[in-house]
């Protein structure tokens, strides 16, 4: 057998790349994927989309039941059944995007082999596909705040700083996982845990401003994306006399640390996924 010459050795791959040279093309790509992945998940269903609602709506109901009735630890928080289904709402996202995204790679594995289109494709259609069910639940989230008596306010306008904060983050994360997971495939369940550790350390359940310990309240804050996120959400959105973000954090210049971090882990996962975007059929 003759060897290759010595300075073939060791060069880099050459494959697709992440997001491609037709930027046009990429977003088209993605949201055809997003869109035949929403209708797929239903298929065959009977109440369809019906179950993508009932699925936050049956776990808040089991926490309203506790929280509110069985031990009454949430009694004296104004708007709390709103708070909890949002924060419910919020979450399921977060953890249906980046949860899916970890293997969303791995699962396209005929294609990805066989077909040559931009790979980031694959784990930005799994977060615009959660970003869908995100708008069905929020339809419902819309109705039970008309129905709790929350009524619009100027905090409103904004909702679409804090979507895109919390699309950012998810995508962030999605594009990391997803180009770990190729080559480490203990990234699902380290990531299973992770997203139970981040769902606890998240107010979510609670208001944050219930917690009496200063350090572990700024431990949330500081280095959980989510926790200032769903305290913005409850101060902007739901309630205007809750605390802010800012006031919870200390000052607004605090905000720059989640902002930061969300910063950090979006450019940290596209130059992740960048890299290993043109080995991916190697690896798998």
């Amino acid at each position: 057998m003759t060897a290759l010459p010595h300075h073939t050795a060791g060069r880099p791959v050459i494959g697709p790349s992440a997001i491609g040279s037709d930027l046009p093309r990429f977003f088209v790509l993605t949201w055809t994927i997003a869109v035949l992945e929403f209708k797929l998940r239903f298929f065959g269903s009977v109440l369809g989309y019906v179950w993508q609602v009932m699925r936050p709506l049956l776990l808040f109901g089991v926490i309203y039941l506790v929280f509110t009735q069985a031990f009454k630890l949430a009694a004296d928080v104004a708007f709390y059944p709103v708070i909890l289904l949002t924060g419910i709402v919020i979450f399921t996202f977060f953890a249906d995007a980046t949860g899916t995204a970890v293997t969303s790679v791995l699962d396209r594995e005929n294609i990805v082999r066989k077909i040559h289109f931009p790979r980031l494709a694959i784990p930005a259609a799994v977060v615009v596909t959660a970003l869908l069910n995100f708008g069905l639940n929020l339809m419902v989230v819309l109705i039970f705040m008309a129905a709790s008596g929350v009524k619009p306010h100027w905090g409103w306008l904004e909702m679409p700083l804090l979507v895109g904060y919390l699309i950012t983050l998810s995508l962030g994360v999605s594009m990391l996982l997803s180009a770990w997971y190729v080559r480490y495939r203990d990234i699902k369940p380290i990531w299973d845990v992770m997203l139970q550790i981040i769902f606890y350390g998240s107010p979510v359940l609670y208001v944050l401003d219930k917690v009496e310990v200063e350090w572990i309240k700024s431990l949330m804050l500081h280095l959980n994306p989510l926790a200032p996120l769903l305290v913005q959400v409850r101060h902007a959105i739901i309630d205007p006399n809750a605390p802010s973000a800012a006031a919870e954090m200390g000052g607004a210049i605090h905000l720059l640390v989640p902002i930061g971090l969300v910063a950090g882990i979006f450019a940290l996962g596209l130059y992740v996924f960048a890299r290993e975007a043109p080995r991916i059929a190697e690896d798998l």
